[in-house]
């Protein structure tokens, strides 16, 4: 998704450790795999994954979300195969997804995780938490669904068109992620700035090709299905489920619906946001976040 910042909120020129954390490669079977690893190691707390919502790249990622969570540990940011600066073809369903994560996560030898996953990074981190249990700790699961779920198959028209667009204006980027108030609309420049006081060494933008196969994987995973639900009865992890209070793309429901689902799962709703809540609320979430992970 290609943003123009030519209008942008003001925004600190002040270089975060997240925001400028270097560009690293690793080789994953035939794929060239992009990823940041920056942050506190810790002795007792294991790396937090970040995965990334539907079109977004490590650019996407808040830097002011990103070094609250990156205060006491490990954070990876990872583009999976064919997505951003990663080589690969991007799967067309979330399984091969979750499979190529699981492939980098081995690759860089970690044993135990947190996995935070936004949007459709949630329906992989789902899956993590399914497919291999013992990896996964503990799970964060923002603006997002499980299978089968109602009301997640097709999205209405104002969503497909903004977030479908072959070229994705700010003006557009910011009524598909924040609510239309004055002041989510006025935190969602401030994001777009902080996202892009990078300038340098910017992950390239995802494809179109990529833009399909995703959009592919999200449509498949959203066939309602109220069997596939009892899948997760399966996550036993501590959860927290987090989002807006209006989210169009997701449907704040069906994060409720996950709650009641995951055995022992917390929530929490952001007000007067939603899909983006995150990048709204970047500094509570990532406090929130923390709160939940330990320290």
């Amino acid at each position: 998704m290609s943003v123009d910042t030519t209008r942008r909120a003001e925004s600190s020129d002040e270089r975060t450790s997240a925001a400028y954390a270097p560009n690293l490669t690793v080789a994953v079977g035939s794929d060239t795999i992009a990823y940041r690893r920056f942050g506190r190691k810790s002795v007792t707390l294991p790396p937090l994954v970040l995965l990334q919502h539907f079109r977004g790249n490590l650019d996407y990622w808040d830097p002011a979300l990103l070094d609250v969570l990156a205060a006491d540990r490990e954070v990876v940011t990872v583009d999976l195969p064919g997505v951003g600066g990663s080589t690969g073809t991007t799967p067309d369903n979330v399984t091969e997804m979750t499979r190529g994560a699981l492939r980098f996560i081995d690759i860089l030898g970690l044993r135990v995780v947190d996995v935070l996953g936004f949007s459709l990074g949630g329906h992989i981190a789902q899956e993590l938490a399914l497919i291999r249990p013992r990896l996964v700790r503990r799970l964060i699961l923002a603006g997002t669904a499980p299978q089968g779920a109602p009301d997640l198959h097709r999205w209405s028209d104002d969503v497909y068109a903004y977030a479908c667009a072959d070229n994705i204006t700010p003006d557009g980027f910011v009524t598909l992620f924040f609510s239309g108030s004055d002041d989510s609309i006025k935190r969602g420049w401030e994001y777009l700035a902080r996202t892009h006081a990078r300038t340098e060494d910017r992950d390239p933008e995802t494809t179109l090709v990529c833009r399909d196969a995703q959009y592919q994987a999200l449509m498949t995973w959203g066939i309602p299905e109220t069997g596939k639900l009892e899948r997760l009865s399966a996550i036993t992890q501590p959860t927290l489920v987090a989002n807006g209070d209006n989210d169009t793309m997701m449907s704040t429901k069906n994060s409720h619906l996950l709650a009641e689902r995951i055995r022992g799962a917390q929530i929490r709703i952001y007000p007067d946001s939603g899909h983006g809540f995150l990048d709204q609320y970047p500094m509570e979430f990532g406090q929130h976040v923390r709160q939940f992970l330990g320290r």
